[in-house]
């Protein structure tokens, strides 16, 4: 691995664990000497993640459409910044540029970009790990419905399983360095479901 794309929010969340938390993702990134990957804002978790990042000497990319250049307040001084023209084109170039993929928590966009990366990945398209960071228990209830996704025959388990869900940095990408993605076969599960 040597690119991680993050995904989180142009908000910074109610209180200061949210910013500690891009913060301390930050910090293993660096020690790790992993670039960052992420949707270009000055401001919210991104900017925090993107300017610690930065600060510590290390490689950040951002990549975001041009109708939202001005209203998330693009940081300017990254190592690489690239202005698409959708959050499609935005998307596709994150999964092209990135070796692995993490959820901070945020909003729909937030959810909008991890479920698809992980949607690609159950269709094979890619063979990244993808993983969410359950700071403060953000995402309790979302890991509860995919549990229920599961047992209502909705999603396999080894798709379940894919998701690497940790409540720090250093476990979660601990993690990553040992993914190996599943081997299913989704037809025969859909004919026994």
């Amino acid at each position: 691995m040597e690119k991680i794309c993050v995904f989180c929010g142009s908000s910074k969340g109610n209180g200061s664990v949210y910013l500690n938390a891009a913060t301390e993702l930050a910090n293993e990134l660096v020690k790790r000497n992993l670039g960052l990957i992420y949707g270009g804002a000055s401001v919210g978790t991104m900017g925090q993640i993107a300017n610690t990042v930065l600060e510590q000497g290390g490689k950040v990319t951002g990549i975001m459409p041009k109708v939202l250049v001005e209203k998330e307040v693009a940081l300017t001084k990254l190592t690489d910044f690239h202005v698409v023209g959708s959050m499609h084109e935005r998307k596709a170039m994150m999964a092209d540029l990135s070796d692995a993929f993490i959820a901070l928590p945020g909003g729909f966009g937030t959810l909008d970009e991890i479920f698809e990366i992980l949607t690609w990945a159950q269709l094979e398209f890619h063979h990244k790990p993808c993983g969410i960071l359950n700071i403060n228990g953000y995402y309790d209830k979302l890991i509860e419905f995919l549990d229920n996704m599961v047992n209502q025959g909705f999603l396999m388990i080894e798709n379940r399983q894919m998701i690497i869900i940790e409540n720090n940095p250093v476990d979660l990408l601990n993690k990553f360095e040992l993914y190996t993605p599943p081997k299913v076969d989704k037809a025969e599960w859909a004919l026994k479901n």
